[in-house]
Formats: structure tokens, C-alpha cells, sequence
């Protein structure tokens, strides 16, 4: 079984147990051990694998609770299309886990399609209540998402949250890259004369070579060398730019001592000449891009934690992504101005005042992190919008809590069944009007809490005969932030 286990967690081929090194070791030190064969080891380890999925279905059973999937599909170079189906959820003693349900071959990339197979896997897990699914932008999803619903409709009437209004939920770090592409277009050449450079590096071994003597000749300390990107992924276009920048006086060293390097970008790849090499001002583009970029950067590495709870932190995460963009757009920097306006019109398709794209649970969940509550909310919504938007959301967002907590408690109606009333819940505002914070001072973030916290401690509401949601609104934010 340990060896079972080794092959499993190393990846390594099932043939490994019949390799002459393997066996000549196992029979140096434990020459007492039989080895499987590559066929028992495969039998071993379908075995290992039901005997898994029987312990993590017993878990998901017993307990009855709401799970969230991701899923996604690609297609590979073989040209065989693919579906991934990954579940998320919180056990009993509150440790987030996430488990690979179900990795198969899918016919096409169609929305039925794709909703029959989360219908299979769930029956399969036996998995009978659905709080969420994540996926990406693809209208396709949209599709699959609404056979789901109808499908888990019929099963139970606990199935979902709300008949499943609030299950649909769009990553994050998609949008982030459908944002990003869009303003990258503004320096497509630089960026394919830097991409040029490092593959012409990385395409032998002697290149690789006389770019590491250029590299020692201008004293430049490196832990390591460059990355080439995936141009269909914004984040790896930041990281190549990113290591890039700092080997410049090196690729510029190799116009003099490499005579192939500036003949390789004249010769025709396909149809046309490459771009490139990198000039000054491309150079100055990247440098830009880098310090410009490093913000969504960060934002995406919290947005695509699956280890970490990241739903609490996503409207500080989108509240960040668009100041900074409204601060670029008023930029003296001629390239940066026109890369900030694209982003932020993309921005506003997705997570614009009207948000009809964004699923209100996300803020829902800022309200639940007692450090935020929803004075944190609406604070962040006063730096983004309006103060009548910010009013308009911060009633829907009170009234979607009401809804949630009715529902846990079993009421179906707000009014009429002794459950927590719209206008009665207390939102730290003391007086009309929201959207009086400044929207680019963190100081004034820290003496909004402050001012409420002074607040709170003056107040002597009596909250006695306040139910749950009153209360928890009512009582002192949490000071402590990780």
C-alpha cells in the first residue's frame, strides 16, 4: 500500500514497479518484499481509489451539507476535449477542503452537455445540496448552470439557496484576465519584441549560453533566468516582462556580441517578419507595465487560493482593481491613460453599478467577516459609485441577508413569519446619505473605523429583544486584520 500510495502522489508511470533500478534496489534493501507487477499495482490502485471516494462520500453524506463546485473544460493538442469538476467545502470542524470529484472526457463544450455531466457526478457523490458553481465567462456555463437547477429543483426543496438565484458565481480571476487583455492591446508590439528576445534565448543550448556570458559581463545578479509566457494568460505575459526588465543591458549586449540575434528577427516567421529586437522604448513600456500591472497581479494570487476562504476579500480586491484604474485614467502617461479608459470599460461589463454580473453572496460575505460588517461594504461602495448606487446597493444587500437568514431559520416570508424586517436591520450609517468617503486615502478607511468604533461605544441601544442578524450588525466591529 505505501508503494501504492508513492506511485500515486509522485505520478509516477505504473511501469516504474518493473524498472531494472527499482527492482535492483528493492532487492538491496528489503529483499524479502515481492513486487507487484505493473497490472496488480493498477488493480492496487483503482482499488485505493474507490476505497477513497467511499470515505469522502460517507462525509459528504453523513453531514448533508451544501457543497461549491469549480469546473472548467479545455481541449488538448490531441484534440480530445476535457471536464474537471472540483468540490469545496467546510467540514465539521471548519477546515476548508477541496476535492477533484470528477476528471473525464467531455463530447463538446456545449452548455447541456456540460450540465448533464455535473448532474452524473453529483448523483454519483451522492452529493444532494449545492450552495454554488464557479466557472468562467463562456456563455456555454450560463446554459449549464440553468439545466442544473432545474435538475437539482426536482430533487429536493433544500437542494439550494434561494431555488438557486444566487448560485452562478463568475471567476474572478477570469474576468481579471478578460480585463487585463484589453489594455494590453495598446502595447501588443512591445510586448511580442520582448517575447521574441526571450525565445530566441531559450531556443538552444549555445544561445542560452551566450546570453548567460552577456548576463556575467554586465554584472547582473539573477536567480535564474527568464520565463516565456502563455499570451492567452495575462499573469505569465506580467512574470516574463517582470524578469525580463532585469537582463535589459543584457540583451542589449547581445546586439554587439551575437551577430545571429538581430539577422534572427529579420527573417520571416511564416507570413511575416518577427517583431523585435526589443528597442528603447519598448523596454520603457515593459518597465511601465510592470509597475502597472503588479497591482492585478496580486489581486488574482488571492482571487485563485483554493487552499484559503477568499469570498470575504473579493469586494476589497474589486474596490482596489477599480481605483486604481480611475487614478490611471486621469495619467499624464499618454499609454497608461489608454490602457486604464479600455480596462475600465471592460470592467464596468462585469462588475459595473448595475451588477447584474456579480453575485450579491460575495457581499454578502464581507458582511459575515465581523471585521467588515456592512459599514466595511459600504465603504468600499462609496469609493466606486454615486451615493444614491451606493443607498440602492446596500438596501439590496440587506435585504438579500434578511432572505438568507429566513431561510435558515425555515421562514419563507419576511413580514409574515416573525423573521427580521429590511428596515429594521442596523447599518452603521448615522444619518441619510453614504458615498461622503474619500476614494483614494487608505488614512480615511482607518478613521472611518475609528469614528464608528467611538460610535459604538457611546451608543446604548438596547438590543435585547433584537433577533440574530440585528444583533450581530449591532455589536462593535472585530479591530484585529490579518
Amino acid at each position: 500500500m505505501a508503494l501504492v500510495k508513492m506511485i500515486v502522489k509522485d505520478e509516477l508511470p505504473f511501469s516504474f514497479v518493473e524498472a531494472e533500478g527499482f527492482l535492483e534496489f528493492m532487492q538491496t534493501c528489503c529483499p524479502r518484499f515481492d513486487v507487484p507487477s505493473r497490472r496488480t499495482i493498477t488493480r492496487d490502485i483503482l482499488e485505493l481509489y474507490q476505497h477513497e471516494k467511499g470515505l469522502l462520500k460517507s462525509v459528504l453524506g453523513a453531514s448533508k451539507q451544501k457543497v461549491c463546485i469549480t469546473t472548467n473544460t479545455w481541449t488538448s493538442i490531441q484534440m480530445s476535449n476535457y471536464m474537471v469538476i472540483t468540490a469545496h467545502f467546510i467540514d465539521a470542524e471548519w477546515v476548508l477542503h477541496k476535492r477533484i470529484l470528477s476528471f473525464t472526457p467531455i463530447a463538446n463544450h456545449k452548455g447541456d452537455g456540460i450540465g448533464k455531466l455535473i448532474e452524473t457526478c453529483l448523483i454519483d457523490w451522492g452529493i444532494e445540496r449545492l450552495f454554488t458553481i464557479t466557472v468562467d465567462n463562456a456563455s456555454a456555463n450560463k446554459v449549464a448552470i440553468t439545466y442544473v437547477k432545474k435538475k437539482l429543483a426536482n430533487w429536493s426543496v433544500n437542494s439550494m439557496i434561494l431555488n438557486g438565484l444566487y448560485m452562478h458565481v463568475r471567476c474572478s480571476a477570469h474576468i481579471i484576465n478578460l480585463i487585463v487583455q484589453d489594455g494590453l492591446a495598446e502595447v501588443n508590439h512591445s510586448i511580442a519584441s520582448i517575447r521574441n528576445a526571450v525565445k530566441y534565448v531559450r531556443s538552444s543550448p549555445a544561445r542560452l549560453q551566450k546570453f548567460k556570458t552577456c548576463v556575467d559581463r554586465e554584472k547582473i545578479s539573477y536567480g535564474g533566468l527568464m520565463v516565456l509566457d502563455v499570451p492567452t494568460r495575462w499573469n505569465s505575459t506580467y512574470l516574463m516582462l517582470h524578469k525580463a526588465v532585469v537582463f535589459e543591458k543584457a540583451f542589449d549586449r547581445m546586439k554587439e556580441d551575437d551577430g545571429h540575434y538581430v539577422n534572427w528577427f529579420v527573417e520571416e516567421e511564416g507570413e511575416k517578419k518577427r517583431e523585435g529586437p526589443p528597442s528603447d522604448d519598448d523596454w520603457g513600456n515593459a518597465r511601465r507595465l510592470v509597475n502597472f500591472l503588479s497591482v492585478f497581479y496580486c489581486v488574482t494570487l488571492k482571487f485563485s487560493s483554493s487552499l484559503n476562504v477568499t469570498s470575504n476579500d473579493y469586494l476589497n480586491k474589486m474596490a482596489r482593481v477599480l481605483i486604481h484604474l480611475k487614478s490611471l485614467a486621469t495619467s499624464s502617461d499618454d499609454l497608461l491613460r489608454k490602457m486604464a479608459e479600455k480596462m475600465e470599460q471592460k470592467f464596468a461589463k462585469y462588475w459595473g453599478d448595475s451588477f447584474d454580473q456579480v453575485n450579491m453572496l460575495l457581499f454578502v460575505a464581507n458582511v459575515l467577516d465581523p471585521r467588515c460588517k456592512l459599514e466595511f461594504v459600504a465603504f468600499c461602495f462609496s469609493n466606486m459609485y454615486e451615493s444614491r448606487k451606493v443607498e440602492e446597493l446596500k438596501s439590496n444587500i440587506k435585504e438579500l441577508l434578511m432572505k438568507l437568514y429566513n431561510s435558515y431559520i425555515g421562514g419563507s416570508d419576511v413580514r409574515n413569519n416573525g423573521g427580521v424586517c429590511c428596515g429594521d436591520i442596523y447599518d452603521g450609517s448615522s444619518g441619510g446619505g453614504g458615498g461622503g468617503a474619500s476614494a483614494s486615502s487608505s488614512i480615511m478607511s482607518i478613521d472611518l473605523f475609528s469614528s464608528f468604533k467611538m460610535m459604538k461605544q457611546s451608543s446604548n441601544d438596547d438590543i435585547s429583544s433584537k433577533n440574530d442578524v440585528e444583533k450581530y450588525l449591532t455589536d462593535a466591529n472585530e479591530i484585529e486584520w490579518a
